[in-house]
């Protein structure tokens, strides 16, 4: 992983011992570059994920009462945020089969960052195991944004991605299409007619 990319890791729990706990882990481990927040209530959680991009929520399943992952996710839409459960206590295994990834307050500092690394690599071995496919629609909009001149910032924030996922998904490109410069992918966007000539003469 990228050492200067910023991970957003929201940390969802109601008790304000756990969540600072798990804060201060989240900054202790290396080379994770993680920004955690902390929210303590549904309310907290739907409105900022609704005003931001965000890469990881870290979530007690019985979180405000009880945490309904996938009726959560059908209302906030698949935004490529991973969801890991933090597991406090006595919880059925098929709840747990929901998150991305899942995690007993009792591991040590180690396994959390395991299977926190692992959780974000494994979108970027799956593009590897697909390299031959064509370009998603996903990719194509980020090729959009990048011969248009725009930043990886401005590019998430238009497609309401998080940083990473747009760094992650521009290292795809390059490796699907061998071309690793902004001029070489606006030769390919034109010949592709993923853009006007017109719409990108104030880039060149």
């Amino acid at each position: 992983m990228n050492n200067n990319t910023s991970l957003k890791i929201v940390v969802a729990e109601t008790s304000v011992i756990i969540r600072s706990g798990l804060t201060a882990v989240l900054k202790r481990i290396p080379n994770l570059n993680a920004h955690p927040i902390e929210v303590s209530s549904m309310d907290s959680l739907q409105n900022f994920l609704h005003i931001h991009p965000t890469d990881i929520v870290l979530i007690n399943p019985t979180f405000g009462g009880w945490f309904d992952l996938p009726a959560f996710k059908a209302e906030h839409g698949k935004n490529g945020t991973k969801y890991i459960a933090v597991v406090c206590s006595i919880i059925d295994n098929n709840v747990l089969k929901e998150y991305d990834e899942h995690f007993a307050i009792c591991d040590d500092i180690d396994v959390i960052a395991s299977k926190i690394n692992r959780l974000l690599h494994t979108e970027e071995e799956e593009e590897k195991d697909n390299e031959q496919e064509t370009l998603s629609q996903r990719e194509k909009e980020i090729i959009t944004c990048v011969v248009k001149g725009m930043t990886n910032k401005a590019i998430a924030d238009q497609l309401y991605l998080s940083i990473h996922t747009v760094i992650t998904h521009r290292r795809n490109i390059a490796r699907k299409l061998q071309i690793h410069s902004p001029a070489g992918l606006t030769i390919y966007a034109i010949v592709n007619k993923l853009v006007e000539l017109s719409e990108i003469k104030g880039s060149l």
